[in-house]
């Protein structure tokens, strides 16, 4: 989903600046190119140009200030103006900025350019908020370590919040010399490939490099973000795809497999093979936000049979004529799957119904109805065995 535009303040006075003009970004940004500027994005901010701002794109954000990879280089500046009440329009690693020039103090970021993609999960708050973890991103890496029992389920969730996100998914299994028997590790690889239609599963060993060359020509092209839980080994491979140590990494807890959080922020680099990446915090929780779309792109072949129902508002339950539970009857479909895609539009329905009081009512007579309607089958089921 992509997220929306800026939020601006006054223009610190009495700055000046060499691209103070339209055509000022596209000749002097070049220190940009590594980090995803292009044409697009210089037309973007050609009225920002004429105010005397400069370019920048976010590297970090930590408590009211953030880092900007600028035509400069990397700059120091306030957040001030750009943290509005609403979490969705606040300022976040990846965004491309306008700052002050330099010789302004204090230096304000004034507003962002409005987001191609953002990835987006719900926060904890009982709000309905929606928090953002990374914004224009192409390459949503899901990191799901092979040192613990795949949970199925967790990485259909982060699936449906990437590709409604807009980013195009991968799945990363770290770790994969723990799992040295290679025919082991395709059913491993098999397991999640039907989780994860259209989604390319890679199974990768940052310690013996295994499957990192495929890694680096995908984040190549674009700006990667990594998402997973802690203990995942995103650190681990941010250091592979880097060449270098850019990010701390400590040892996965015996006792139970998790890792302890080494990355406190989401910080942005430029990868020295080209692309850039995106190293995220470890996910404890990621709850839907807004992903009805995400969710039915995951299940896409959930979506296909539906269509082939009797009732175009077929809720795949008891209704007659389901081509959905047919499915499910002859083996077609796995129930793990039906068991999961109601979970995860249940969860998206109950976030969205919070903050509508229609649909809140629709969704109660839904419920009702749909209660009546499984009684009445259980009975004239109970009627036909006697």
């Amino acid at each position: 989903m992509s997220s929306g535009s800026t939020s601006s303040g006054p223009t610190s006075s009495g700055s000046t600046s060499s691209g103070s003009t339209s055509s000022g970004p596209v000749t002097t940004t070049a220190v940009l190119d590594a980090y995803g500027w292009d044409a697009d994005w210089a037309d973007t901010f050609a009225s920002y140009a004429e105010r005397g701002l400069v370019p920048g794109r976010v590297l970090r954000v930590d408590r009211g200030r953030c880092d900007l990879v600028t035509p400069e280089g990397v700059v120091h500046a306030d957040t001030e103006y750009v943290v509005p009440r609403d979490p969705m329009k606040v300022i976040c690693t990846g965004d491309w900025a306008a700052v002050d020039p330099a010789g302004a103090d204090p230096r304000y970021v004034q507003a962002y350019l409005p987001r191609r993609t953002a990835f987006v999960r719900s926060t904890s708050s009982k709000r309905s908020e929606g928090q953002i973890l990374a914004a224009n991103v192409d390459h949503a890496i899901i990191a799901v370590s092979l040192a613990a029992e795949l949970d199925l389920g967790r990485i259909e969730r982060f699936l449906a919040l990437a590709w409604e996100s807009g980013a195009q998914p991968l799945v990363v299994l770290t770790k994969a010399d723990l799992v040295p028997d290679p025919v082991g590790l395709s059913y491993l690889v098999s397991d999640v490939e039907t989780a994860a239609p259209g989604v390319q599963v890679l199974p990768v060993s940052a310690h013996d490099g295994d499957g990192t060359e495929v890694l680096r020509a995908v984040v190549a092209d674009g700006t990667s973000v990594l998402l997973g839980q802690s203990g995942a080994g995103k650190s681990t491979l941010a250091n592979a795809l880097m060449g270098e140590d850019v990010m701390d990494v400590r040892a996965v807890r015996d006792m139970d497999g998790k890792g302890r959080h080494t990355t406190t922020t989401r910080n942005l680099f430029a990868l020295p093979g080209g692309g850039v990446l995106i190293d995220t915090p470890g996910l404890r929780g990621v709850g839907l936000y807004d992903a009805e779309g995400g969710v039915g792109q995951v299940f896409a072949e959930i979506a296909a049979l539906a269509e082939d129902c009797r009732f175009h508002d077929c809720a795949h339950t008891v209704e007659p004529g389901c081509a959905v539970l047919a499915a499910l009857e002859d083996g077609a479909l796995h129930q793990r799957r039906l068991d999961s895609y109601r979970k995860l539009l249940r969860e998206n329905e109950r976030l969205a119904a919070r903050t509508d009081a229609r649909l809140r009512a629709d969704m109660r007579k839904v419920w009702k109805q749909r209660g009546a309607e499984g009684r009445a089958a259980m009975e004239a089921k109970r009627g036909r065995v006697r």
